[in-house]
């Protein structure tokens, strides 16, 4: 017999602090999103919702364009 492997959901993390505002000077939030070839990761893999993504990726894409955050 197989085995079943139940994954727990994951929750978006801005959702449970109810933020509405990502800021891109927070740069602690902002690496945490980034690997280490300075790409935004995915949905799947950080569990943030698609409304988050979205305020998520531009606020990384104005940091490195302000300099903040680097593009490689």
């Amino acid at each position: 017999m197989g085995k079943i492997m139940l994954r727990k959901k994951k929750v978006c993390n801005f959702c449970r602090t109810q933020s509405n505002f990502i800021d891109y000077h927070d740069i602690k939030t902002l690496h945490y999103y980034v690997d280490n070839r300075a790409r935004i990761k995915s949905r799947r893999r950080t569990g943030i919702c698609a409304k988050h993504q979205r305020m998520l990726s531009k606020a990384i894409k104005k940091a490195r364009e302000m300099a903040i955050l680097p593009y490689k």
